[in-house]
């Protein structure tokens, strides 16, 4: 269904019913596994919805000076951060605006701690396990910055160090978790009577469809079994925008090149859809089939417009042959996407507008020159 707009350049478009859908059900499995669940901002940070947000959850998870910020100015709490590096020109800021502060390694802990000592103070923790397959996105990789493994803390830990945090998930399902959640046990457990608190990240695709939710509260019953004393809790950034909406483009020009067509957008992949080319994965697009052949009756490449060479994908067939002005709809352009988003070549950010109930399109921001204009300041 093509999604009536009022204006014709490109827009991220996120749909309230859909996002309160996900929002609804992260706070039923928080409530059944007696966990708490927390947004993470580097997916997703589309402030002017927070309003919605605190409807069904309480808090948030920053990584950087700007996202605790966020989280202390707009959501109206102070962020759970980490960073796998703090400053002194940031420190002191970082911490007014954070309720739990962790640290991503033991020379930080003893450089900042006392600076962070109204925080509840944390370490983020390696398990020397993962299952995420794209090794850009692998936290727990031979030579990982993040994270300090079990043979290097001291037996008793600092009496300030009150939670552990573990970030090894992607996409991942419960499955995944329940054999992730036996190696951090396993190497980690004996500090575990010393916290109040463990974190175990993102990555806990809980909206997914074929996410198996019993499984999870199955799992988090027996943790809190063994360890009745720890608060659990989760920060996934997918799971609250996934499926929530998508990025509406439009075939600007169609050429072709030793049989092989494609069609020029008024979005770019290597600034709107970063995701697309770094994982890479290949995007649904309405009314589309994405095919392995390059040439073909209605196939087409789709391309960016930015100077970059690489900015395209390839290959999708259409029912009939695309036309100048045609509405080329990406689906699930919500997570992440909006976040990493850049003005490369100075290329207009997409619109960004929510799409409520009633079939209102309100437009939530729009982009010009000025924005590109104060990002080089």
């Amino acid at each position: 269904m093509t999604i009536e707009m009022e204006i014709k350049t490109p827009i991220y478009i996120i749909e309230e019913s859909k996002l309160r859908r996900n929002l609804s059900l992260i706070q039923q499995v928080a409530q059944r596994t007696e966990s708490e669940f927390i947004l993470a901002f580097k997916a997703f940070a589309l402030w002017k919805t927070f309003p919605i947000f605190r409807e069904y959850i309480h808090a948030t998870t920053a990584s950087s000076l700007s996202e605790a910020k966020l989280a202390f100015c707009e959501f109206g709490t102070r962020a759970h951060t980490f960073s796998p590096a703090y400053t002194d020109e940031e420190i002191d800021e970082i911490v007014a605006c954070s309720s739990h502060l962790t640290f991503n390694s033991l020379s930080q802990y003893e450089r900042f701690h006392q600076r962070a000592a109204s925080c509840s103070i944390g370490l983020r923790v390696n398990p020397e396990y993962s299952e995420v397959g794209t090794l850009l996105y692998n936290p727990c990789a031979p030579g990982t910055r993040f994270g300090v493994t079990a043979d290097k803390l001291p037996r008793q830990l600092p009496s300030d160090i009150e939670g552990f945090h573990c970030h090894c998930h992607c996409e991942s399902g419960a499955d995944v978790f329940e054999r992730t959640l036996r190696h951090i046990e396993e190497k980690f457990s004996p500090w575990f009577s010393q916290l109040k608190w463990i974190n175990f990240g993102g990555g806990h695709l809980v909206t997914r469809k074929d996410y198996d939710i019993e499984l999870l509260v199955k799992i988090m019953q027996g943790f809190h079994a063994r360890y009745p004393h720890l608060k659990v809790i989760f920060e996934p950034g997918s799971a609250f925008a996934w499926q929530t909406g998508p990025l509406v483009s439009h075939v600007v020009d169609i050429v072709e090149d030793k049989g092989i067509k494609t069609a020029i957008l008024d979005v770019s992949f290597t600034c709107h859809m970063p995701d697309c080319l770094e994982m890479p994965y290949f995007p649904d697009v309405r009314g589309a089939e994405h095919v392995e052949e390059e040439k073909g009756e209605h196939v087409y490449r789709l391309g960016g417009n930015s100077c970059l060479a690489g900015d395209f994908m390839r290959s999708w067939r259409f029912d009939k042959p695309l036309e100048i002005g045609q509405e080329i709809i990406f689906e699930d352009m919500i997570h992440y996407t909006t976040v990493k988003t850049n003005t490369f070549n100075g290329i207009t950010h997409p619109a960004i507008g929510m799409l409520h109930a009633d079939g209102r399109l309100e437009i939530l921001r729009q982009y010009g020159y000025e924005d590109y204009r104060n990002r080089m300041d």
